[in-house]
């Protein structure tokens, strides 16, 4: 799959996307078991042996989860293909790492884990900054298909909206309430891993083309956005 990119890795908008990424405080922090869970669960949906959280800044792509390649704190920009994948509106799919695929990026470091395979979706903020990606990862030549394609989308969304409730819990001095919404959410994302590892098990695998998986994953998906919408709702600052 070829994936067109701009010319350059340093988009026109990048003073203001910085902003953004900076007011909210989460690039280069230590990791939350929340956007842990995020990742595994991307992990099983698409049996892709890597799954990541990244955001994007100046000069260093940071990883705030990583399932499968653990211990790895991020890229530098350069080396990153999210740093790539940041600068299209749209879900970035490319089925190998070679250097003609995307001249923006230095491809040695995915190629020196046998990676082949990257989807990723952007983290877009409410001012519509996209900040970094929620990426599956691969060895094995693949495409996604159009239900696949949705439902990475809904899971960036899913983490662009925890990142805003992370913000404003933190931002208006709310630790105990952030805490408490990631145990709540926590709870919702350990059933959904629960009922994906059996899925899998049940199926051999997870098909998202599947209308009866489809909506099953679906439903939990929505069930996810509940609770953020549930809680970014009650913030005393909608009030």
């Amino acid at each position: 799959m070829t994936q067109e990119f701009p010319d350059k890795l340093v988009p026109s908008d990048e003073a203001a996307r910085l902003r953004t990424l900076h007011v909210y405080q989460i690039a280069n922090t230590t990791p939350e078991k929340i956007f842990d869970e995020y990742v595994a669960w991307a992990a099983q949906l698409f049996g892709t042996p890597i799954s990541l959280i990244s955001l994007v800044d100046e000069e260093y792509v940071y990883f705030k989860a990583v399932a499968g390649a653990e211990g790895v704190p991020g890229l530098p920009r350069a080396e990153s293909m999210c740093s790539a994948a940041i600068l299209v509106d749209a879900p970035i799919i490319t089925s190998d790492y070679k250097a003609e695929s995307c001249r923006l990026i230095k491809p040695d470091v995915a190629q020196a884990m046998g990676l082949n395979f990257y989807a990723g979706s952007a983290l877009k903020m409410p001012d519509g900054e996209r900040i970094g990606m929620m990426a599956v990862i691969g060895r094995e030549y693949r495409t996604l298909s159009a239900a696949e394609e949705d439902v990475l989308k809904r899971l960036a969304n899913l983490v662009s909206r925890t990142i805003e409730l992370r913000f404003q819990y933190m931002n208006g001095d709310l630790a105990e309430q952030w805490e408490a919404a990631q145990h709540e959410l926590s709870g919702t994302l350990d059933d959904n891993a629960a009922l994906t590892r059996y899925l899998a098990t049940r199926n051999n695998g997870i098909n998202l083309d599947d209308d009866e998986i489809q909506d099953l994953v679906l439903r939990r998906l929505v069930g996810v956005d509940k609770v953020l919408d549930r809680r970014l709702k009650g913030l005393p600052q909608a009030a």
